[in-house]
């Protein structure tokens, strides 16, 4: 049974929606499934200041541990088209693990956030599979498999490189069904492929 990790950083609770659903997908498989989030780097008095979701369940991920599974799924919001500085910063010392090709052979994916369609969601998922590769991983995105990121009947998000959601500018919009969907989808897809792998 294969081992997976879906590692996030949610400043408003957009991604650790978009994290549950990923999660729900992975379950479905027989996988076994931990939730774990990055250390927040932004002092707490800001975080309280700007309306930061403090209160989140998952434990928080330390870098040596990531070696312990099968399938890491990396789940962040953009900043400026790339990934969030927290998740940047967690990734940046894990300098060792790629050392050792800890991670070599191992599947990946990614997941995202924007405030609007076009906020950098295909462009941040880049960012956080670039790092992905360069840790010797293989990628496993959303495909067309997921058709509802083709709807035109209303705005959605999805990409073939991960699952995404779109916030709005105050974080007003929730993740819908179809983006809840194939957040499941990239969940179950990473996690059928990992059992493949390793089971």
């Amino acid at each position: 049974m294969s081992k997976v990790l879906v590692l996030y950083y949610s400043s408003y609770g957009h991604i650790e929606t978009l994290a549950n659903a990923v999660a729900e997908g992975a379950r479905a498989t027989g996988a076994t499934v931990d939730i774990k989030r990055v250390p927040e780097t932004v002092p707490e008095s800001v975080a309280k200041n700007s309306f930061f979701k403090l209160d989140q369940q998952a434990p928080v991920a330390t870098v040596d541990e990531l070696a312990n599974y099968d399938a890491i799924i990396v789940g962040t919001p953009t900043r400026f088209g790339r990934i969030a500085s927290q998740m940047a910063a967690f990734l940046d010392q894990a300098g060792g693990l790629w050392m050792r090709g800890a991670l070599n052979g191992k599947v990946g994916g990614a997941f995202t956030s924007t405030a609007t369609q076009h906020g950098g969601q295909e462009t941040t998922l880049m960012s956080a599979i670039t790092n992905l590769l360069h840790f010797g991983m293989i990628i496993v995105g959303l495909p067309y498999s997921h058709q509802g990121q083709m709807s035109l009947d209303e705005i959605v998000g999805g990409a073939p490189y991960g699952a995404t959601t779109i916030a709005g500018g105050q974080g007003q919009r929730q993740p819908s069904a179809i983006e809840l969907e194939g957040a499941r989808h990239q969940g179950e897809l990473i996690a059928r492929t990992a059992g493949k792998l390793f089971d």
